[in-house]
């Protein structure tokens, strides 16, 4: 697996997220763990564990600057559910199954946890992890706008004469829509050739470290043009720069890869510029020039009037998008309020599902704010967690009507490669081993088990299944 930043485990110190962290390390992955208790994490996880130490439940503790350098999210937190008894200091009553004991919620209610936590995880995190859709950075779009101040960078500055401006043309965009319009007359009159557009600095420098690339739409005219991007407030530095070439009046999505930026200064490589940093935009530049770059010429540059639509311009992350938010849900989510169930035959927590506060109905709330968020996403349901040792053959389902049990191991693992999987992004899913409740399963560690390609279960996965199309299909119903 292939990372640029740290993968966040959000619930560190639980049965799950304590083997998500010990097989991230094991695979030599950046780690960062979000806890509540320092001691008992380092204790747990090891003393040199990298923790923001935080609870999902008080915002205050989760403030965006906190999670700078977070690229992925796997999310295993989860409200407390123990035995009305008591337990022993390792949790051994808990880690047999909710069906061994009589439970109760412990500590904060599953609102607070599954819905309201949820909710201000995402926020903290989605800056950082980036969204599906991209970074709306210029532009008018069917729900949104950004406007940004542009002003004229001709070659007057050198003596010439060539003039540009930027205006915003409220009906000149596709279908009727606002567009930027960047447009003037170039002249190589007085050694002249050149004009551009450039933003001022940003109030705040834009953090696309999320993003692979920008993205410009626009009504290309046939001619090769330049953006420059800079990752520094001085007026006269070095600017990384992609030149783009457009097809003459056709409206088209231009991608330019950070990785394709180039660190310019005055139309000359500047071969000991420092790395583009992607953390640190500070401002923009659009340019219609008579050279390129190092003495080369632009092959389609004429004199004359010019005209370039510019409707966006957008951060995106490349193809194929894989998830950024693993989260680790329920198997059962739909069910207490599915109609026709017989619930004698459910799991405890549907049964149980009000005594426990509603434990499964804000489990799904928290997935739906998972699926709203724009944050590419997987979704994995496991059924009754297990101490088990991972290795037993799987069975992986949609339309959440499974029921048996899997170990805490193996969705650790899941989660894991589901991070790394095109297959596994925006589906939601039950998992379970095909092992049978009332049969124990081990593994000889002299021979464990081959690891499993999990990605032959992802790719059989569909997209828009939940189990919640029953729910809705009752209502219409109605």
């Amino acid at each position: 697996m292939e990372t640029s930043g740290f993968i966040l485990v959000v619930g560190a110190t639980g049965g799950v997220g304590r083997r998500v962290v010990n097989n991230l390390r094991k695979k030599g992955l950046p780690v960062r763990a979000l806890v509540r208790n320092e001691e008992k994490a380092r204790r747990m996880l090891g003393p040199d564990i990298e923790l923001i130490v935080g609870d999902i439940t008080k915002e205050s503790t989760l403030a965006p600057e906190y999670f700078k350098g977070v690229r992925k999210v796997i999310n295993a937190a989860s409200v407390v559910i123990g035995p009305k008894e008591g337990d022993t200091p390792d949790r051994a009553k808990y880690s047999q199954g909710i069906k061994f004991f009589e439970p109760e919620i412990k500590g904060a209610s599953p609102e607070m946890v599954e819905y309201i936590g949820m909710k201000k995880l995402i926020n903290a995190v989605k800056e950082s992890v980036g969204l599906q859709s991209g970074k709306l950075l210029f532009g008018f779009e069917d729900q949104s706008s950004k406007e940004l101040n542009w002003g004229a960078l001709d070659d007057v500055v050198m003596g010439g004469v060539s003039e540009s401006t930027f205006q915003i043309d409220r009906t000149g965009g596709e279908s009727g829509k606002p567009t930027g319009l960047f447009k003037g007359i170039v002249s190589t009159a007085n050694n002249g050739g050149f004009t551009s557009i450039r933003t001022r600095n940003f109030s705040t420098p834009e953090d696309l470290s999320a993003y692979d690339g920008l993205e410009l739409r626009l009504k290309g005219d046939g001619r090769r043009y330049k953006l420059i991007v800079r990752t520094s407030t001085d007026w006269d530095t070095v600017g990384y720069t992609a030149s783009f070439d457009t097809i003459g009046g056709q409206w088209q999505s231009i991608r330019l890869p950070f990785s394709s930026l180039r660190p310019v200064f005055r139309a000359r490589t500047v071969s000991d510029a420092p790395p583009f940093d992607p953390s640190n935009v500070v401002s923009f530049q659009l340019m219609f020039s008579k050279f390129e770059y190092d003495g080369k010429l632009n092959p389609t540059f004429v004199e004359g009037p010019f005209e370039l639509p510019l409707s966006s311009v957008r951060a995106y992350i490349k193809d194929p998008i894989t998830p950024r938010f693993v989260h680790v849900s329920s198997a059962g989510v739909t069910r207490p309020d599915r109609p026709g169930i017989d619930l004698s035959k459910q799991p405890p927590a549907v049964r149980l599902n009000k005594e426990l506060g509603f434990v499964l109905t804000f489990k799904l709330k928290g997935e739906d704010l998972i699926r709203e968020s724009g944050i590419p996403y997987t979704i994995v349901r496991p059924c009754a967690l297990t101490e088990e040792p991972a290795g037993a053959d799987l069975v992986f389902d949609q339309g959440d009507n499974m029921m048996g049990k899997i170990s805490r191991e193996e969705i650790a693992r899941i989660c894991i490669a589901a991070l790394e999987s095109p297959y596994a992004c925006d589906k939601t899913f039950e998992v379970k081993s095909v092992v049978p409740f009332s049969e124990p399963f081990t593994v000889d560690p002299e021979n464990p088990p081959p690891e499993k390609d999990y990605n032959i279960y992802f790719k059989m996965l569909k997209d828009g299944i939940t189990g919640k199309e029953s729910l809705e299909q009752s209502a219409i119903a109605v």
